[in-house]
């Protein structure tokens, strides 16, 4: 059997015990499978896992939260399904500290504060909207944020949203701040980035191990991509 040519340990392999398996995931991947049929990373974790402890049939993976499929950073996955279960319930009562960062073309004013939206989901169209006062339809997102500062001709942004929603972080910088994300062409930045990523990476995760009760903190490199490298300089 050969080895799946996935991740190194400490980069991409943030952690791993008999229930958690965390990864630095590269912009690009897909957490879980969609209609387009790419490889997604659920599917790579399990061929790690499965040539790792030489398993016969496939190994379990549980999928407890994704991030966007051009958005870098930490993806926790459950090898277990206690561990799965319980880390659902973590992430739907929000007890899941988050930090990404973000860089924007511009700073935002005022350089830190909240930002409180109802959003709403277009699933045909895949982009999301939001609203400044109660939707009907709406879910309420909230999200802190603090300006860095300067990374190159770009900003450094470290945000910490409360609520978990689709393009929450995205549509609510793009229409709170008028800062769209680098690169995310979707939610009014110019141009897209040559390896159509956005510059958004989810920098931290603080949780308690869903089974043995252990505060975790896990924090992920930024990607080697030129339009991080200001930041990687100053910043990490």
């Amino acid at each position: 059997m050969n080895r799946p040519n996935l991740w190194s340990e400490g980069r991409e392999i943030l952690f791993e015990d008999n229930h958690l398996l965390v990864i630095n995931k590269p912009a690009g991947i897909l957490v879980q499978g969609d209609a387009t049929g790419d490889e997604p990373l659920s599917k790579k974790a399990a061929e790690y896992l499965r040539f790792k402890y030489k398993k016969p049939g496939e190994a379990f993976v549980g999928v407890c939260h994704r991030i966007d499929r051009p958005v870098s950073g930490i993806v926790i996955l459950a090898k277990t399904s206690k561990a799965l279960s319980r880390l659902n319930e973590l992430f739907r009562d929000d007890k899941i500290h988050k930090t990404y960062w973000a860089l924007t073309g511009k700073p935002p004013i005022p350089e830190s504060g909240t930002l409180i939206h109802w959003l709403v989901k277009d699933t045909v169209r895949n982009v999301t909207k939001a609203y400044p006062t109660a939707h009907g339809q709406g879910l309420r997102s909230e999200l802190k944020y603090e300006l860095l500062g300067p990374a190159g001709n770009r900003y450094l942004l470290q945000v910490n949203p409360v609520t978990g929603r689709p393009h929450q972080i995205r549509t609510q910088l793009a229409t709170g701040l008028n800062t769209p994300i680098v690169g995310d062409v979707k939610y009014g930045f110019i141009a897209p980035l040559p390896d159509v990523s956005i510059a958004l990476h989810a920098r931290q995760l603080q949780l308690q191990h869903p089974v043995t009760k252990e505060a975790l903190t896990f924090t992920a490199p930024l990607p080697d991509a030129p339009h991080w490298d200001a930041a990687r300089a100053f910043y990490q």
